[in-house]
């Protein structure tokens, strides 16, 4: 249950005292601030745009630009996450503050302090990995809803951490944990923390393949033998992460057994005590992908004492997710499936092997290797239909392997293009899985999707 809010006589001030710097006010940075000043502490706000700026100003909070006094005086740097510290280029005010010895800090190390100021015990889970955390972050909160437990969600995905409000020590927050997050944690301790997977990701900001893997082990840090490590082994650089762990370590996998952990048998989920879920009864989670998302999930959910029945009930009802594998609609007997949060061939591999045989829509701005990791899966592919700056490259590697392909260029003509594609191909299912960024055409792999789902929802119900 959440903590009953403080009398007058006893306000919550756990940084009264503090001076923070809060840089970057988009989504979580100006409800950071908001709570930070409520909860005493002294903050200057920043954004290098204006109209951040004026709404900061126009919600009361103090605005100015914490590098136009000589010295750093402040004792931490809330620093957006999509604002580089480090790599390629730190931005000024980070570079100010690592210069006096300044700590440069995300808003989920913060409310872990406030929580545990607090005197509350409630639990931190955190959930990471190149792909799937989403899903998985999502999931694992749904299950514990749905068992009764008392959770909140938020961090990379949904609510600001320091939006979340305080729990008591019944409760749990469940928090995905990004790179650019992680590589600005402290004292934060998950009691429980899942690796889902690496594949190179971010590496302009991480300095490499080893920089983004560190990263991503800082949510192992300050783990006992009290708490839990759940890491992925359908790939090794995952795997790796299972030696030399403090904590209690929880194989997952959605192909193979795995001796103390939760894996997939074909579509059951099971542990060594047996069965926990037919898979096939939660059509949210498609794909060996997402039978280790379940595994990920599932283990948690048992290192915090739900029951099989409870925990199957969870996977069974589970929604989903937006723009993950989101089945938007069917006209004429084809299912047109919204999978534009793949900005990577590793993801959209998940989606193109979950299916048989698909018209593809691929394209936008590239990551570091295109599509050639794609190969394997090619076969699966009936024709694609290309968008985006990527078009021309995709439409050569696709058309080497024997592929037929369309370069539609914009997602608005990708749409009926790829309907008709299917109906030529006789295959059964549209799906926008683009291994690419968004940010040729749209403003987020989210506004792709959304322009997807309403480029299917306008078309004709028996077209």
């Amino acid at each position: 249950m959440s903590l009953p809010a403080p009398s007058p006589a006893a306000i919550f001030a756990p940084f009264a005292g503090q001076r923070i710097a809060v840089v970057g006010l988009g989504r979580a940075g100006l409800p950071s601030a908001r709570r930070l000043m409520g909860w005493g502490a002294e903050i200057l706000c920043w954004d290098d745009g204006a109209a951040a700026r004026n709404a900061a100003e126009a919600a009361g909070l103090p605005v100015g630009d914490p590098c136009a006094a000589a010295g750093f005086r402040f004792d931490a740097l809330l620093l957006s996450p999509g604002i580089p510290h480090t790599l390629p280029k730190p931005h000024p005010a980070a570079a100010r503050a690592q210069a006096a010895g300044v700590p440069v800090l995300c808003d989920a190390e913060l409310l872990f302090r406030a929580v545990r100021a607090s005197g509350s015990h409630a639990r931190f889970l955190g959930v990471t990995g190149t792909n799937g955390k989403s899903t998985t972050t999502a999931l694992l909160h749904h299950l514990l809803l749905r068992a009764g437990r008392v959770a909140e969600v938020g961090g990379n995905l949904g609510p600001a951490a320091l939006g979340l409000p305080l729990l008591g020590d019944d409760g749990a927050y469940v928090l995905e944990m990004s790179s650019y997050m992680l590589e600005r944690t402290d004292a934060l301790h998950f009691d429980a923390a899942i690796l889902l997977n690496l594949s190179p990701d971010h590496l302009d900001r991480h300095g490499g393949m080893e920089g983004y893997a560190a990263a991503k082990a800082h949510i192992f840090g300050h783990q006992g033998a009290d708490d839990l490590a759940v890491i992925g082994m359908d790939d090794a650089e995952t795997a790796a992460f299972a030696q030399g762990r403090a904590a209690r370590v929880a194989p997952i996998s959605g192909l193979a057994p795995q001796p103390g952990g939760v894996w997939a048998e074909g579509r059951t989920l099971r542990d060594a005590s047996g069965p926990i879920a037919d898979l096939d009864a939660a059509p949210a989670l498609p794909g060996s992908h997402n039978a280790q998302n379940a595994a990920a999930a599932a283990a948690v959910a048992l290192f915090l004492g739900l029951s099989r029945a409870e925990i199957a009930a969870g996977l069974a009802s589970f929604p989903g997710l937006p723009h993950r594998q989101e089945r938007v609609g069917t006209r004429g007997g084809i299912a047109f499936v919204n999978d534009s949060k793949a900005t990577n061939a590793d993801s959209a591999a998940r989606a193109l092997a979950s299916y048989g045989r698909v018209v593809w829509i691929g394209g936008g701005v590239p990551k570091a290797g295109g599509i050639d990791s794609l190969a394997p899966l090619f076969p699966r592919i009936a024709e694609a239909v290309l968008i985006g700056q990527s078009a021309e490259d995709f439409a050569a590697t696709l058309t080497a392997h024997g592929v037929p392909v369309q370069v539609a260029g914009t997602l608005a003509a990708a749409v009926p293009a790829a309907r008709d594609a299917a109906r030529r191909q006789g295959v059964g299912t549209v799906l926008l899985s683009p291994a690419c960024a968004s940010f040729d055409q749209f403003t987020g792999f989210d506004a792709r999707g959304d322009a997807f789902r309403a480029l299917v929802a306008a078309m004709p119900e028996d077209v």
